[in-house]
C-alpha cells in the first residue's frame, strides 16, 4: 500500500487581485506558511503560469517548478477545468461560459471550441515539462439540458451526444498518453460526465482510453445521493486525482436535490468546509488507501458559509490528520509461524 502524499491545496478559489493571493510566488509561500505540501494550479490565469509556455519551454517550465519549490513546497497538478468545460458546450449555455475564454474567442463557439481543445494539448505538454503525471478537467456538456426526461428525450440524442463527446476527446487524450499524463474528468453537476454511469458510457465513446481517468470528489456525490464510498470501490483504477471538499444535502418537505433555484446558502445540498459538512472522510481515505491511491489529497475549499482562508487554514491540519500512513507490517505479525511448506502439508493433513 501507499501513503497518499498531501495536504496540498488547488488554489483557485483564493485567487485575488491582492498579495499574497495575486502571484505565484508569494501564494506558494501562504500555502507553505499553513502547512500545505503541494499547490494545484489553474491554468486559465498567466499571473500564475502561461499554460502555453509551460508547453513549449522546459526552461521556463522548469523556473515555475522553481518559484513553488522556493517556498518548500510542490506543484501536485495543473488544472483545466474552465478549458475542458468548453470541448463542448451546448447552445443554450454559450453566452454564460464565453466568459471562460479570452476576449477574441467570444461570441464564436468553433474559435472558443478550438482554443479550448489546444489550451488542453499545451496542458499536457505543460504538465510533462514540470514532471507531473496527472490534469485535471471538466468533459463539457451537450446533454445537460436533457438530464431529466420531459419532454421525453428523442430516441438516439443521449447516444448521439456521447459520440460527439468522444470524437472531440479522443484527439486531446491521445496527446496525453504520448505526454505521459493521465487526464481526470471530475465527475460534476453541469458535466455530461456527473456519475459513474455517465463515466461509463463516455469510456466506451473514447474506447476506453487508458489516459480518460478519475479525479474523485466526494462532495458532489453527497449533493447526488450517491454511494460515494461505493464508488471508489468500482472505480479506484481510474482514480488518479483527489479533491477533498466537503458538503451536506438537508431535504425537507420544500426542496430537495434540485434545490429550487435557490442560492448557495439556501439550498438543502451546499458545499461546507472541511469538518462542516456530511462527507465520511475516514472512510474516503480508508478506501483510497486500501487501493493503494498514489496521488495527492488536495482541498478544494468551496463554503456557503465560512471565510475562505479559515477554511484554509483549517483544511492543511484535517487532510494532515486524515492522511494514513501505512502499516509495514501486519498487525499479528508476532504470532507468525514462518514458511513451512512440509508443515502447510502437515496441517492440511496431506503427509
Amino acid at each position: 500500500m501507499n501513503t497518499i502524499k498531501g495536504p496540498a491545496v488547488f488554489i483557485a478559489q483564493f485567487v485575488q487581485d491582492t498579495a499574497p493571493f495575486n502571484n505565484l510566488k508569494d501564494i506558494s509561500q501562504w500555502a507553505a506558511n499553513l502547512g500545505y505540501k503541494g499547490i494545484q494550479i489553474p491554468t486559465n490565469d498567466p499571473r500564475f503560469i502561461d499554460l502555453q509556455k509551460a508547453a513549449e519551454s522546459k526552461t521556463y517550465a522548469d523556473e515555475i517548478n522553481g518559484i513553488v519549490q522556493e517556498a518548500g513546497i510542490q506543484i501536485t497538478e495543473l488544472s483545466t477545468h474552465l478549458q475542458g468545460q468548453l470541448v463542448a458546450v451546448h447552445p443554450a449555455y454559450d453566452t454564460l461560459f464565453d466568459g471562460f475564454a479570452p476576449e477574441a474567442y467570444r461570441n464564436n463557439p468553433k474559435a472558443r471550441q478550438e482554443w479550448a481543445v489546444q489550451q488542453l494539448k499545451y496542458a499536457a505538454k505543460a504538465s510533462q515539462n514540470l514532471g507531473l503525471n496527472a490534469c485535471a478537467t471538466f468533459s463539457g456538456a451537450l446533454l445537460w439540458p436533457y438530464v431529466y426526461p420531459w419532454p421525453q428525450r428523442a430516441a438516439g440524442l443521449v447516444e448521439t451526444g456521447f459520440e460527439e463527446l468522444g470524437k472531440r476527446w479522443t484527439p486531446i487524450l491521445d496527446v496525453f498518453q504520448e505526454c505521459g499524463v493521465d487526464l481526470c474528468y471530475e465527475t460534476h453537476a453541469g458535466e455530461d460526465i456527473h456519475d459513474g454511469i455517465t463515466y461509463e458510457m463516455f469510456l466506451e465513446a473514447v474506447n476506453n482510453h487508458q489516459s480518460a481517468c478519475l479525479l474523485y470528489d466526494p462532495s458532489h456525490f453527497i449533493l447526488q445521493a450517491l454511494d460515494y464510498l461505493e464508488f471508489i470501490d468500482i472505480y479506484h483504477e481510474r482514480i488518479r486525482m483527489f479533491h477533498v471538499k466537503d458538503a451536506e444535502f438537508n431535504p425537507s418537505g420544500r426542496q430537495g436535490v434540485y434545490g429550487g433555484y435557490q442560492n448557495w446558502v439556501n439550498r438543502a445540498g451546499r458545499f461546507r468546509s472541511l469538518g462542516d459538512g456530511q462527507v465520511d472522510f475516514n472512510g474516503v481515505f480508508s478506501r483510497l488507501t486500501q487501493y493503494d491511491y498514489k496521488g495527492w489529497a488536495v482541498l478544494e475549499w468551496e463554503c456557503a458559509l465560512k471565510h475562505p482562508e479559515d477554511g484554509a487554514r483549517e483544511g492543511a491540519t484535517f487532510i494532515k490528520d486524515h492522511i494514513i500512513r501505512v502499516t509495514e507490517r501486519a498487525f499479528d505479525d508476532f504470532a507468525a509461524s514462518g514458511i513451512d511448506q512440509g508443515m502447510n502439508k502437515t496441517i492440511l493433513g496431506l503427509s
